[in-house]
């Protein structure tokens, strides 16, 4: 993970660098006295976290996370306790650090950045966003319920929503994932996790009921562990 240190006092960028230096998984890409020289930054370079002072010469360090386009993970640092509050008010705020800290205290704060990425990059991962009629829709994968064929057209179906677009059922069976979705026709992809019951050649996906294809019934009912 990359990272950068804005902070103005000297013992505390010394203390910081320290730390960060008994941690092989974080690069420090740049240590700056003010907002404005990590701004010149930003707009070149990717980093993952920032370690931010609250107190900065030229900007607040809260009012410098308002300026940033899709901020970074931020873990303040702070000698006054009292800012915490107002900080946590910010998504991007993973933790707050009040000077004098520990390595340990670091660590704890270093650990929440990274369990956040995680979960982040799980979750771009299990995304994707659909242009239908000129509007991005973000649909998370596993919340599909169903995905039908008509023709030239794809119609996939969450608990919320119903979008139809230009595609072929096939292209879809490579983005998906494989542990939970199965075709059960020559026009429906399913999520195996919503079935409520098969009866005969039709099964009942929430309050949806479906066909089930003579030569994909074998391999639905495998996936669904039924003997």
């Amino acid at each position: 993970m990359n990272c950068i240190i804005i902070e103005d006092e000297i013992p505390a960028q010394n203390l910081l660098k320290n730390y960060l230096s008994k941690l092989p998984n974080l690069k420090l890409k740049g240590v700056f006295n003010a907002a404005i020289e990590a701004h010149h930054f930003l707009k070149t370079n990717t980093v993952n976290i920032i370690f931010l002072d609250i107190n900065l010469p030229d900007i607040s360090g809260l009012d410098f996370i308002k300026t940033v386009k899709n901020p970074p993970l931020i873990i303040m640092t702070t000698a006054y306790p009292d800012y915490a509050v107002n900080s946590f008010e910010l998504d991007t705020i993973v933790d707050y650090l009040v000077k004098p800290f520990g390595f340990d205290r670091f660590l704890k704060a270093v650990n929440k950045a990274e369990q956040r990425l995680e979960v982040d990059h799980k979750t771009e991962q299990n995304s994707i966003f659909l242009n239908v009629d000129k509007t991005l829709h973000k649909i998370i994968l596993e919340d599909i319920l169903y995905l039908e064929s008509d023709r030239n057209y794809i119609t996939l179906v969450t608990k919320t929503q119903r979008l139809s677009f230009l595609d072929a059922l096939k292209n879809w069976t490579e983005k998906l994932p494989q542990d939970c979705f199965v075709q059960i026709h020559k026009s429906y992809i399913i999520n195996s996790k919503f079935v409520n019951k098969i009866t005969g050649n039709e099964l009942y996906l929430e309050s949806n009921r479906l066909p089930i294809g003579r030569t994909y019934k074998q391999e639905l009912l495998k996936r669904l562990h039924v003997k």
